[in-house]
């Protein structure tokens, strides 16, 4: 397991992730099934990942061998052994840098053969070994992967608070900006769609983090979190015209389309390129879990745009623009309105919507007015008491 990843060397577990998650989507046809669970028992076999074989077994997603499950056993057991050896022999004839590798080493192959517990512990007792900050930095980029492949976000969120307090010590910029797309991914994982902006968008220039995923990977994520989180401008500014992102964004199929047809107002288009990118953000492991609420916050998006342009506009000429039925936008926009996520109004009868753009002066008196209402309230109770 490498911590440092090169380009375009994703971290094998990440990869049998991936698979695994894959395998237990209703979406994915059982022809392409038959395939991975080929790829996952080659991958448990190669490693020797007996823990996670047992309970792929128990879950039925693959046969149980008894005797290939005991033969795995035997051979962590073995190699366990031989790691305490080494570690015992480093204690005894070798320096403090010795004794310290010894012990990532053995680490390293719990991480590898999945025994989750055991390589958290063997981590912790590495780190009690080290003493240098980036090297105690990786470590906690170790964790970060394992945290990453049980989705195991308490572990993430722990290890990237310990992250940031290493930093405060020193570090370099490499391994800061390495972290950025961990936090990142760690909150677009956790609906925190705003901040993983900010952080992709300032490692677009300084990715380095290949274990986690390709560069492509990470401008689709890049795209995607933008999209519903800045304002037109800043989407020019930081995405649309981004060199990098200009370099790498056709390698993703419909993503330039939908990008752009989005900031050039060509709406017909967009709701083709979305409808494209709706199967790849339904197979993806981080971002499957909020595929409804990013499907319903790209259109209110794309809705707003739209009817910030007009004071009124037929419900004829918007479903033209979308290239929809006009039924189709009544119902989409009903939902819309009740929700508060669009101001305007429908006039069914005449089949025109009406813009009501909030006034942000108007809704800022209210809410002192309602605010200042609440203070007082509170300061009568008080003096209540008081005169008590």
């Amino acid at each position: 397991m490498d911590g440092g990843g090169e380009e375009g060397k994703q971290q094998p577990q990440l990869v049998l992730a991936h698979k695994l998650f894959l395998l237990s989507q209703p979406d994915v046809d059982d022809l392409a099934k038959v395939g991975l669970r080929d790829d996952v028992l080659a991958a448990v076999k190669s490693d020797d990942m007996a823990a996670l074989y047992e309970s792929l077994a128990a879950d039925g997603m693959l046969e149980m061998d008894a005797a290939l499950l005991a033969e795995m056993r035997g051979r962590i057991e073995e190699e366990t052994k031989k790691f305490d050896e080494k570690i015992a022999d480093a204690e005894e004839n070798l320096g403090e840098s010795e004794v310290r590798e010894a012990h990532l080493a053995k680490s390293l192959y719990f991480i590898r053969v999945g025994e989750k517990e055991k390589a958290l512990e063997q981590l912790k007792v590495t780190e009690g070994k080290t003493v240098a900050v980036g090297q105690k930095m990786d470590l906690v980029f170790y964790t970060l992967q394992i945290g990453l492949f049980h989705m195991d976000f308490d572990l993430i969120s722990k290890s990237v608070d310990k992250a940031k307090i290493l930093f405060e010590e020193g570090g370099d910029w490499e391994r800061k900006n390495r972290l950025k797309v961990y936090e990142g991914l760690y909150c677009m994982a956790t609906r925190n769609f705003k901040k993983a902006t900010s952080l992709f968008l300032d490692s677009v220039s300084t990715f380095t983090t290949y274990e986690l995923f390709p560069y492509d990977t990470f401008i689709f994520y890049t795209v995607l979190t933008s999209v519903i989180t800045l304002d037109r401008v800043s989407l020019k500014q930081k995405v649309v015209d981004a060199p990098e992102i200009l370099a790498v964004i056709g390698k993703v199929p419909h993503l330039s389309e939908f990008l752009n047809s989005l900031y050039n107002c060509q709406y017909k288009s967009f709701f083709v390129a979305f409808s494209g990118l709706t199967e790849q953000i339904k197979l993806d492991r981080y971002l499957q879990p909020h595929f409804r609420y990013f499907m319903r916050e790209v259109r209110t998006v794309v809705y707003s745009q739209f009817l910030e342009s007009y004071k009124s506009v037929t419900m004829e000429a918007m479903a033209a623009s979308f290239g929809v039925t006009v039924d189709f936008i009544d119902q989409e926009l009903s939902r819309f309105i009740a929700a508060g996520k669009l101001h305007c109004k429908i006039d069914k009868v005449a089949g025109v919507l009406e813009t009501n753009r909030p006034d942000a002066r108007n809704a800022f008196y209210q809410s002192t007015i309602k605010q200042g209402d609440f203070l007082l309230n509170r300061i009568q109770k008080l003096s209540r008491v008081i005169d008590l």
